[in-house]
């Protein structure tokens, strides 16, 4: 099904927050584990000048139905934020800056890769407003970085980390991953150790996942990937050695230093609205949910004819919502509470109070005061311990009906 982008209503109370993720499709290559909207090759600048013409119509478009709203956050995630280069993504947040009521502190963020950074271009987006860098570095052995399709090698990380904080950033945060091809827990405990060395604020370690259509689905029998309980062993050691070194973890997979969480990633996870642009890029906003067409040839004309560009756009139903909150609030250390739920949802509590004490049981979850939240291990086990809990709130009937 194809949908024109909808009408979004004007707001006239309050303003609420409001968080803008740009997605940015192009890159210098294929990971071989990325499954992600991209679209890798040499740099075509008449290609991304269409492009960022085009965004900036989207944004000039979408920004008339979002007053009422004040955007404290602002994400360019890819494919390659960097590689797009600093003049493209300046423009971009200029029209967002020019069209939207930006928070004189909002958090400002773009993905690079070690490759594609230079101290003039970090200057350059730091000047034009960005106050945040996310640098995928991955791992620090150069053999890894060259089995996973990586464009770069460790000591460019380590000099796009030193130019970041040359050019002004003082909020960094770093990507690693675990779990790779022939890795040891020797070897993940040293880069570990060595990443926390580079002293960035954030830190995300992603267990490597195997997803069908990527290169790496058609070798994965062959490509000595360590085992679950292998993995899950390094989630641990991950999660124990980065507290030691101050990094809280606050999301399955994200490590922050007092101050420094993702604003922004944040928002997926507690149910706050945001609005996407680009292809592949979704939307919640304005009680609707939709996605953009994963094409940026049929964007680029969507754009220009005011026509189709959205593969889906729903109402999510309050039921459907209630799921979704147990689903994101368990990636986050603050969990979910009882009266929070309730209040929400109009569902009663108790069914998932004797799972949770059942889980609790088998270390998966812990309680404090009315929050319940998943523990390491429950975290590691999220998938499973997520579907009982949805099993249970299906089960559930709304208050209003247990009279």
């Amino acid at each position: 099904m194809a949908l024109k982008f909808p009408q979004l209503h004007v707001v006239e109370n309050n303003k609420k927050s409001l968080g803008i993720y740009v997605h940015i499709p192009f890159c210098r290559s294929k990971c071989e584990y990325c499954d992600f909207y991209s679209l890798p090759g040499a740099r075509d600048k008449d290609r991304m000048d269409e492009y960022t013409a085009a965004l900036v119509a989207h944004i000039r478009e979408a920004a008339t139905g979002a007053n009422g709203y004040e955007v404290d956050t602002v994400y360019f995630g890819g494919g390659t934020p960097s590689f797009f280069g600093a003049g493209g993504l300046a423009r971009i947040f200029a029209e967002i800056d020019r069209r939207f009521d930006v928070s004189r502190d909002a958090e400002v963020t773009f993905e690079a890769n070690p490759d594609s950074v230079t101290l003039p271009m970090l200057t350059h987006l730091r000047r034009a407003g960005f106050n945040r860098i996310s640098i995928g570095v991955q791992s620090d052995l150069d053999e890894q970085l060259k089995a996973l399709g990586r464009p770069h090698n460790y000591k460019q990380a380590q000099q796009a980390v030193s130019l970041a904080r040359r050019a002004g950033f003082d909020n960094l945060s770093v990507d690693l991953m675990f779990g790779l091809p022939n890795q040891s827990r020797e070897q993940w405990m040293e880069t570990l150790r060595h990443v926390i060395d580079l002293k960035a604020d954030h830190i995300s370690c992603y267990g490597l996942k195997v997803e069908e259509g990527t290169k790496l689905w058609t070798y994965k029998d062959c490509a000595n990937l360590p085992d679950d309980d292998a993995q899950a062993d390094m989630y641990f050691y991950a999660v124990q050695t980065l507290e030691e070194f101050g990094y809280h973890q606050y999301e399955i997979s994200n490590f922050a230093k007092d101050g420094f969480i993702c604003r922004h990633n944040m928002k997926y996870w507690t149910g706050d609205e945001y609005l996407g642009f680009g292809p592949c890029a979704a939307s919640d906003f304005a009680g609707k949910r939709f996605t953009i067409q994963a094409d940026l040839q049929k964007y680029l004309d969507g754009v220009k004819t005011k026509g189709v560009i959205l593969s889906e756009c729903d109402t999510i139903p309050l039921r459907e919502r209630a799921g979704e909150y147990l689903m994101l609030r368990l990636r986050t250390v603050d969990g979910i509470e009882e009266g929070e739920y309730t209040k929400s949802f109009l569902l009663p509590f108790e069914p998932l109070q004797k799972v949770l004490e059942k889980l609790a049981k088998n270390d998966l979850c812990i309680q404090n005061g009315s929050r319940w939240r998943l523990t390491p291990k429950g975290f590691m086990l999220s998938n499973q311990v997520i579907l009982t809990l949805l099993e249970a709130q299906q089960r559930s009937k709304p208050l209003a009906q247990r009279r």
